[in-house]
């Protein structure tokens, strides 16, 4: 009997992971939102893995999708190969002495002062740092691409260790040419009825839009942005105003103003890690995140109003 040659499977672990989110959630639209990636892109990813592996791995419904026989004979096996892909770069950190780390961080937050403390005390070490959009931070952190990142919150913490390290109050950004550019700080009453920048994910976007408000009424609709600068455009523009933290109090750019708004919850900057990470490096940079990141100026700032995103 001749032998057959089976032409190997190219697998991209990155479609396997969305291939699994879909699957727990049973529907495009709720995964693309946790996966931070539009919903027609992420039903492209899909078909991807489903060409390379030469079967349908989903039925598409009107209300959401659900597995085939070949789907679900694959999900075990997918989520054992993320599994493997974490374990493997698990024990390569481990096994390279005499120790490495890599710090994220996101939203333009500063973390020089930490890093190069822990750079001087561990002086053999290996330690990178990478820069992250916020809606990464879980996903860095459990897919082992970073140990620890330094963060504002919300974001999604499953599996994570998160700890404070300081709160940011929060500005309005509005024109230059705004009724409210001029004001020393304003409270919420002066902009409730104004609509703000909205954001893909829920409980961003709640937090950040003060959404629902204190009486209970739902936020004015704004347009909704996924990157920083088309946030900035679109106030510039008028389309709507935004909250940013404050992190210094200066305009991110000079046609806009930053005014401190008073009377609403601040945002917590924070260091996450995975639930049981275990070593010391990333410990030890944990405990100097919490005694050098304060941000004054010799931690995080100050400087100009950070990105959000």
């Amino acid at each position: 009997m001749p032998v057959v040659h089976v032409a190997p499977v190219d697998f991209d672990l990155r479609l396997v992971r969305y291939f699994t989110v879909v699957a727990e959630h049973g529907n495009f639209r709720r995964a693309a939102a946790e996966l931070r990636v539009a919903q027609p892109s992420l039903s492209r990813q899909v078909q991807s893995l489903e060409k390379r592996l030469g079967v349908r791995l989903l039925d598409r419904t009107t209300t959401g999708c659900r597995l085939t026989a070949a789907g679900e004979a694959f999900l075990p096996q997918a989520r054992a190969l993320l599994h493997a892909a974490q374990r493997a770069a698990a024990t390569t950190r481990a096994a390279a002495a005499p120790g490495a780390v890599t710090v994220g961080y996101a939203g333009g937050l500063v973390i020089t002062a930490a890093v190069r403390e822990l750079r001087a005390s561990h002086p053999r070490a290996e330690v990178a740092t990478l820069h992250l959009h916020w809606g990464d931070v879980r996903t860095a952190l459990l897919d082992h691409r970073v140990d620890a990142v330094v963060s504002r919150e919300p974001f999604p913490a499953g599996g994570l260790r998160v700890t404070r390290l300081y709160q940011e109050g929060r500005v309005l950004l509005v024109p230059r040419t705004h009724r409210l550019a001029g004001r020393e700080s304003v409270t919420l009453d002066d902009f409730a009825d104004e609509p703000l920048i909205r954001y893909p994910d829920p409980a961003y976007d709640a937090f950040w839009c003060l959404d629902p408000r204190p009486d209970g009424r739902p936020a004015p609709g704004g347009p909704l942005v996924g990157a920083h600068a088309d946030k900035l455009e679109a106030v510039a523009g008028g389309l709507a105003l935004a909250l940013a933290p404050a992190a210094g109090g200066g305009p991110p750019r000079p046609d806009l103003a930053a005014v401190p708004v008073r009377g609403i919850e601040p945002c917590d900057v924070v260091v996450a890690t995975r639930s049981r990470e275990r070593d010391s490096l990333v410990a030890a940079f944990v405990e100097t995140a919490r005694a050098r990141l304060t941000g004054g100026p010799s931690g995080s700032g100050p400087g100009p109003v950070q990105a959000c995103r």
